[in-house]
């Protein structure tokens, strides 16, 4: 993978504001690349040192290999998630605005 490709998406990782998450497909989508699995791919190899627990799964869910850690940074930011999963869009994307009383503590 080229290097220019990898520094989009780095850059859009590094742009998700505390509390707040985007999906694997939106990066994809923000980065001009054809597939999802490409912003895995680039966050598994290079992306150590950014704010990757804010990049979630398509259905709102963790990395199951990632989940607990995952959602435990998601949670001191105070993205509550509901059923393992971030509530559904258009209920909450960002924190202090939960409308889910029965979130995940």
């Amino acid at each position: 993978m080229d290097e220019e490709t990898v520094e989009r998406v780095r850059a859009a990782v590094r742009a998700i504001p505390p509390g707040e998450t985007a999906s694997y497909g939106e990066i994809a989508d923000r980065c001009g690349l054809r597939s999802p699995r490409l912003v895995g791919r680039i966050l598994a190899e290079d992306g150590h040192d950014l704010p990757w627990h804010r990049v979630l799964r398509a259905d709102g869910s963790c990395a199951p290999h990632l989940a607990q850690e995952q959602s435990a940074r998601l949670r001191a930011e105070g993205v509550l998630m509901v059923n393992g999963r971030l509530p559904r869009p258009g209920t909450r994307r960002q924190a202090g605005r939960d409308t889910d009383a029965t979130a995940d503590r």
